[in-house]
């Protein structure tokens, strides 16, 4: 056997030896040959100039300001298709027309041999271009975070396109001796198989003809790389295309020496045969491949085009099957079209991952109409009217784009809106992507599932016994409460029987006589004390509920309007908050939408409105808006955000400092001003804040600042600028610095912490500093989240209209002192009551003879009580957002991004945010100034020039070097 594998080593050894031999040494032939004319040197010169101008010039890199090379790949298919015609062209057709072409075929060189050299010529000199591109991406690197992984796959890609472009144009080349002919036609086939997969070309078809037509085309093929996913299908794909045209190259030589006789009939039917066979293979094996979507490498730094090992575990503990159906119509908007089969892919992925758990289908419901029907009727989704502007009509089609996600009873829907963003960019062109995919569907899965599981499902889910333990001292209750015993019994009696034992329920009275928890020791071992049976009485007593689940403790006070419901209420939430995964809910503060005088002596609708936050956050928690009127924060709330505090009553600042004493999480956005209507003037008015959370901030240890934080690093803002052209008086609009708008990034932010960890950049508008009290913070987890640059400085001036004539630089005096500032912060420990030692808001209204039921005040917090302050409200209003989102695209996402991030660390819900923040918004490019840019444009274009100079140089010098060939005397040739 040893002897037979030697032989037939020894046999295939020496053919491909050769082989490679003649291979190489055509390739070397070949690029001598371009460099050896101005050729290769044009080809470089060019392809690095137009590469250049398109990502500064018509992409707009520095306007965009993010930090990502797809600019430069977004235009390589169609770069490609003119500069590898341009190569291509002379291969072959120069060869026939200067009469080498017989000469090579008579030689004893595979032709195989003679069409790999040329086309890796080809491919070497494309190579070398775009290595000479990576001055872009080393720039994009030093000037913000890029993500290397996308640049590997459009380097990956780029070079896969240019070699599928050169075996089309080799080819082409080999059946004509006109270079011109030669060039017309590649360009005409390479930008076919280019425009196939286009959105201009697609939106003549439905759905499956343009999923057909993306697989055939390159440059959708091309995305799927470029982004940073290497599939194996895009690779197969490539590679197919380029070995069927080498394989037509070397046919269309050897039919140079055919015969048209009937004795060569065979032969010629024989290799074309062959060319079809294999034509066939390569579609049969892409066609096979096609549905398979897991055989991929996702090289982006956070994996954002694969499942996170969150989702995962979600769909993996699915108890029942989940349905997840994609609306889809086959005829739709051009621009939503090449979407649905990512879409399609990921759920096919969740159904994978899921072993079986989620059910995945895409269906058109103007096939089923009792699909239709049951879309319009059950679920609410109705098709969106799009308007499509072709070549020869202008229509509007309605059609469907939604995504239901259903488990149990519960369902969620997904909108066109849910799942897309749209941009243009500023030659006007608009594009569609989706969002962030992922998140949009776990989001939903977690809502339903969470939704649909009841109490059962909670305890299962938790870790470890589950023990209520009641601390009542029944004879020295109040009156009012004398009925709260029984009623705590029942419920918990009740709650015990339903679970099946997996609760257990427990009465401890600590003044009996043989109490097993005293007095003292509720103090030591849990922090509980007492309340005041009245404020002037001495008396005290127990009514205090302890949730103890594995080693976690949560105390629940009861409310003096003890009731069933509230109380049976309040035992589920802080179970359910306990158990993973369940939906949380925040309450949501603002101030009361109440109107407001106007410059005009009328009244206003205020400027300030908080809508879009609100819906942000909906889409990961059930937000619950509360009115803290009642001067207590509705149990089932796991966390409270409160939002630009002002005109607020005791009773409200009393409720706010007790749901944290139970060991809460609060956020709040509040800076020192406020947007105020405008005067007589126009102009951004600004006004304190009144009635505010100052002061019980500043008890807590947080101390807001009664002045702005002005940074030289700020993110523009739009004024009105008047020009004079010609006769006429021309208003535009131009970005100025305004140092109000705080832009925070990298390097101001608290790494360590989960809140701002994945933020790359955050824009406080007209923030005021944060001073935090380190004495009142002792033996607490104090983290300072954001802070300004070291060049900012404050002024309490709330004048904010810039002077651009008297400050040309900022608009505003620069101050004296300037050092950087604390601009949010976040907190966890525990804290001391703001009401402790002063009476209450409900002893006030009892000592004036209202009947208002007397309510305890809880003095100090547990340890799992946590606080986020940031030092703006107006960095997360509707106008301001406004504002943002016309600047800088999906930019403003990053300051709601920030909130939701904090509710995230305050309930802990770690999944949506690891998910959310892999990668899913734009890596901001750090500030520059305007001479910074004009010179990294200029150094790459220098860099382009010496590369093109330095290579002739080089080339120069190597053909020098070279020894002339010697020459053999004949009677010495003759001898050997």
């Amino acid at each position: 056997m040893n002897r037979i594998w030697q032989r037939v080593r020894n046999v295939l050894s020496g053919p491909m030896r050769t082989w490679l031999r003649q291979t190489l040494t055509i390739a070397r032939k070949e690029l001598s040959g371009y460099f050896s004319s101005p050729m290769a040197l044009i080809f470089v010169g060019t392809f690095l100039m137009v590469t250049l101008f398109v990502f500064f010039w018509v992409e707009a890199f520095f306007a965009r300001n993010i930090a990502d090379v797809r600019p430069m790949f977004k235009w390589m298919p169609v770069l490609m298709v003119f500069l590898v015609a341009a190569l291509t062209m002379r291969q072959w057709s120069e060869e026939q027309r200067g009469g080498t072409l017989e000469v090579l075929l008579t030689l004893p060189v595979y032709r195989s041999a003679l069409v790999m050299g040329k086309f890796l010529a080809v491919v070497a000199l494309v190579a070398v271009a775009l290595a000479l591109t990576l001055s872009l991406p080393i720039t994009v690197d030093v000037l913000g975070d890029l993500d290397w992984g996308p640049v590997f796959g459009g380097y990956l890609a780029a070079l896969l396109l240019a070699s599928a472009y050169a075996a089309v144009g080799l080819f082409i080349s080999s059946r004509t001796d006109n270079q011109i002919v030669a060039l017309i036609l590649t360009v005409l086939v390479c930008g076919a198989l280019y425009l196939v997969g286009t959105s201009g070309v697609t939106r003549l078809a439905g759905e499956t003809p343009t999923e057909i037509m993306r697989a055939i085309g390159t440059g959708s093929r091309f995305e799927s790389i470029e982004r940073g996913v290497i599939d194996l299908r895009d690779l197969i794909y490539y590679l197919s295309l380029a070995a069927l045209f080498l394989l037509l190259n070397v046919v269309s030589l050897d039919s140079k020496r055919w015969s048209r006789g009937v004795n060569t009939r065979s032969y010629r039917l024989n290799a074309w045969l062959r060319v079809a066979l294999v034509g066939a293979n390569l579609l049969a094996l892409n066609t096979w491949l096609f549905p398979i979507n897991t055989l991929r490498a996702d090289l982006t730094a956070q994996k954002e085009y694969s499942l996170s090992p969150a989702t995962r575990d979600l769909i993996r503990s699915l108890r029942e099957p989940l349905l997840m159906r994609g609306y889809f119509s086959e005829k739709t908007h051009p621009l939503l079209a090449p979407l649905v089969p990512t879409i399609r892919d990921m759920m096919q992925e969740y159904e994978i991952a899921s072993g079986g758990k989620v059910k995945a289908e895409v269906v058109d419901p103007r096939k089923d109409e009792k699909l239709e029907e049951e879309a319009n009727q059950v679920y609410g989704i109705r098709p969106i009217p799009f308007r499509v502007l072709g070549r020869y009509e202008d229509t509007v089609i309605n059609s469907y784009f939604d995504i239901l996600i259903r488990y149990g009873d519960q369902s969620v829907t997904l909108g066109v809106y849910d799942l897309v963003e749209v941009e243009r960019s500023p030659t006007g062109q608009v594009s569609v992507r989706l969002r962030n995919l992922e998140y949009d569907l776990t989001r939903a899965i977690k809502k339903v599932v969470y939704g649909f599981q009841s109490l059962d499902a909670a305890l299962e889910r938790v870790s470890g016994p589950v023990k209520l333990t009641a601390f009542i001292t029944a004879d020295a209750l109040p009156e009012q409460l004398k009925d709260a015993p029984q009623i705590v019994e029942k419920v918990a009696e009740k709650l015990q029987e339903e679970s099946g034992g997996r609760l257990t329920f427990e009465v401890i009275d600590p003044d009996a006589t043989n109490a097993r928890v005293t007095r003292d020791e509720l103090l030591n071992s849990y922090g509980l004390r007492p309340f005041a049976v009245s404020p002037f009485s001495t008396d005290t007593y127990y009514l205090h509920l302890v949730l103890e689940i594995g080693g976690d403790r949560q105390v629940l006070y009861p409310g003096a309007n003890l009731s069933e419901a509230e109380l049976r209420s309040e035992i589920e939430a802080a179970i359910k908050r306990a158990a993973p995964g369940f939906l949380k809910t925040v309450g949501f503060w603002t101030p009361p939408n109440k109107p407001v005088p106007n410059p005009f002596g009328g009244m206003s609708q205020p400027i300030s409105s908080w809508e879009t936050l609100r819906s942000y956050l909906a889409q990961s928690y059930t937000v619950k808006p509360v009115n803290l009127s009642d001067g207590r924060v509705p149990g089932d709330v796991d966390v409270l955000v409160v939002v630009a505090p002002q005109g607020m009553s005791d009773k409200e600042r009393f409720a706010i400092d007790q749901y944290l004493m139970r060991g809460g999480a609060v956020i709040v956005a509040a800076g020192h001003f406020v947007l105020a209507p405008a005067q007589f003037g126009g102009g951004i008015q600004m006004q304190a804040v009144q009635d505010g959370l100052e002061e019980m901030l500043a008890h807590y240890g947080v101390k807001i600042g009664q002045s702005f934080v002005m940074d030289p690093q700020n993110e523009p803002f739009p004024v009105q600028v008047q020009r004079r052209v010609g006769n006429m008086n021309v208003i535009e609009l131009h970005q100025i610095n305004y140092p109000f708008f705080v832009d925070v990034r990298r390097d101001g932010m608290a790494r360590q912490s989960p809140i701002v960890a994945n933020l790359p950049a955050v824009t406080l508008q007209w923030v005021s500093p944060l001073d935090v009290d380190r004495d009142k913070n002792e033996g607490r987890d104090v983290v300072v989240l954001l802070n300004s640059t070291g060049g900012s400085w404050l002024r309490s001036d709330i004048n904010v209209n810039p002077d651009l004539e008297k400050y040309p630089e900022y608009g505003f005096p620069v101050g004296g002192e300037r050092k950087s500032y604390p601009l949010a912060v976040s907190i966890s420990g525990s804290f001391e009551s703001y009401f402790k030692g002063r009476p209450s808001p409900f002893e006030q209204e009892k000592k004036e003879g209202q009947e208002e039921p007397y309510v305890n005040t809880i003095e100090s917090s547990p340890e799992s009580a946590r606080l986020v302050v940031i030092g703006s409200s107006e960095f997360v209003d509707d106008v301001v957002l406004d504002i943002s989102r016309n600047l800088s695209r999906d930019r403003y996402l990053h300051n709601l991004q920030l909130v939701v991030n904090a509710v995230d660390w305050a309930v802990q819900d770690r999944d949506l945010l690891s998910i959310r923040s892999r990668g899913t918004y734009a890596h901001l490019l750090r500030p520059l100034k305007e001479g910074d840019q004009s010179f990294c444009e200029a150094l790459n274009y220098a860099w382009a020039l010496l590369s093109v100079v330095g290579i002739g140089v080089l080339w120069s010098l190597r053909r020098r070097s070279e020894k002339p060939m010697t020459l053999v005397e004949a009677g010495r040739g003759g001898e050997r």
